[in-house]
């Protein structure tokens, strides 16, 4: 079992940022992205790390960048430390397995959310006003029901601590521009239709999951992190059932406990029990051995 890190502060290396679960130091022509352990729910860090989250963040990445290669490039330059420099090498101990050297990338301020399936805020918004990010959806539809095809309802990349807002494709278009709107949606769906694909042959359903795009030297490129149980909804193909909430494979398990909580989803996040902290742990693992075997 790996140690749990919360957070790095790395002797010969400028920190630049540090997200919900990155640390992000820049060096030079590229930058280091270090996913730590820390865990995010309604934009809330809580205060225990879950054991094994960086490496399985990185290794299912690292995966999904591999496999949608041919349909969009990506940030990704390696994942091994020993192919890193020197500065970065001398702390092997606290990086290896949870750290990517990627190209530097202007990211867009979009999250590009794909889904296949009614579940989650999309069911919120779908019950109460028939439609989502602006698109209707037919009527009489049920919690966790398949759409005919895939939808994009993109969202606001709001700073740390600030809710993400569901957008319609119209603002999306008045932030980053009509061209770049459509080729964004376009390559969203194609990334998520090929992921569907994989993952289905291994009896998993991703039901939704966002995307993050920059610009480099010119070109769109997919950046941050790929088909993750912090970026995605997967649910067991042989115990689907339209209608009600699926049993998942991510971060909802940790936002169903809370939702039992008398917390009022700001900060500070209240202490995670044991049993949840090792149920969340051995979720993130076993879809990241069924995805990637």
């Amino acid at each position: 079992m790996m140690q749990v890190i919360l957070n790095t502060n790395l002797e010969g290396l400028k920190l630049i940022g540090r997200g919900k679960v990155r640390d992000i130091y820049d060096l030079g022509e590229y930058l280091l992205i270090v996913t730590t352990d820390r865990i995010s729910a309604f934009d809330v860090i809580m205060p225990n790390g879950i054991p094994m989250k960086g490496y399985v963040l990185t290794q299912l990445s690292k995966f999904w960048f591999e496999q949608t290669k041919d349909i969009v490039e990506n940030h990704l330059i390696t994942t091994d430390i020993d192919q890193m420099p020197e500065e970065v090498r001398k702390h092997k101990d606290i990086l290896k397995d949870r750290t990517m050297m990627v190209k530097k990338a202007k990211p867009y301020p979009i999250e590009c959310v794909v889904r296949g399936y009614l579940s989650g805020s999309g069911w919120k918004d779908y019950k109460a006003t028939g439609s989502i990010s602006g698109i209707k959806l037919r009527e009489g539809m049920v919690e966790s029901e398949k759409f005919d095809e895939p939808i994009f309802t993109p969202a606001t990349k709001e700073e740390l601590g600030k809710h993400d807002e569901n957008i319609s494709f119209e603002r999306m278009c008045e932030i980053v521009g009509k061209e770049i709107a459509e080729k964004l949606r376009e390559l969203t769906i194609k990334v998520y239709k090929r992921a569907l694909e994989i993952a289905e042959e291994k009896g998993i359903i991703i039901a939704d999951t966002k995307f993050e795009f920059g610009n480099y030297n010119g070109n769109i490129i997919l950046i941050d992190e790929v088909l993750t149980p912090d970026s995605s909804r997967f649910w067991f193909k042989k115990l689907y059932q339209p209608g009600k909430p699926q049993e998942s494979m991510d971060k909802q398990f940790l936002r169903n406990y809370l939702e039992t909580l008398d917390w009022n989803k700001t900060a500070p996040g209240p202490e995670l029990p044991p049993h949840i902290v090792e149920q969340t742990s051995k979720r993130y693992l076993e879809i990241m051995e069924i995805l990637t075997k």
